[in-house]
């Protein structure tokens, strides 16, 4: 590997022990081999390198979500155990890649002091935003504002969820609550929609 690429490795390696607000230029160097001018050359920033690792490591995730739920066969037909199933194995792979979630929470904390970090930050919830329909409803047609409104929605509940994975573990969601409560809000909308209708 180069320069570049061990760099990269070694911020990444600092962003899981050290989070992304305690991590110094001198940590990545002394993770990566590197040294310090090596980071300005190749990222400009210690900031840019850093967000170019949490980057790579939610594109990891990405790659390795999009795996779990390639297999469509096994889905259930009905829309809601579908969304339980893809959930569930969301949730399965919060706990195998919970330093990233923590180092992207350490890095929001930064963006009224890092513009940066901001505009990275923008970008990732956008492109998380448009992936998050594609994995979870494929190739469905939708008007464009409404597949924006969806993943909007699935992005809110990915970050909820995460959030709640990275705080506490032990009472965070599963695949199954989310369904029961999805299940319970659908419910009561056709409830509402009915007593409308009479």
């Amino acid at each position: 590997m180069g320069h570049r690429e061990d760099l990269l490795v070694g911020a990444k390696r600092c962003l899981y022990e050290k989070g992304y607000a305690r991590t110094t230029a001198r940590d990545i160097v002394e993770a990566s081999g590197a040294n310090l001018a090596s980071i300005g050359y190749h990222y400009g920033t210690k900031e840019a390198l850093l967000n170019a690792a949490i980057m790579e490591a939610l594109e990891e995730w990405a790659a390795e979500l999009k795996r779990a739920l390639a297999d469509v066969g096994d889905l259930p037909d009905d829309p809601i155990g579908r969304f339980e199933r893809a959930w569930t194995r969301v949730i399965e792979l919060f706990d195998r890649h919970r330093p990233v979630w923590a180092a992207q929470v350490d890095a929001i904390s930064q963006i009224e002091h890092v513009p940066e970090v901001r505009s990275f930050i923008v970008e990732a919830q956008q492109q998380a935003q448009k992936g998050l329909v594609e994995l979870l409803l494929g190739g469905e047609d939708l008007p464009p504002h409404t597949r924006a409104a969806v993943g909007q929605f699935y992005h809110a509940l990915l970050s909820g969820v995460m959030m709640q994975w990275v705080i506490d573990p032990e009472h965070a969601s599963t695949g199954a609550s989310l369904a029961e409560a999805l299940r319970t809000v659908v419910e009561d909308a056709r409830r509402f929609g009915s007593g409308m209708a009479v």
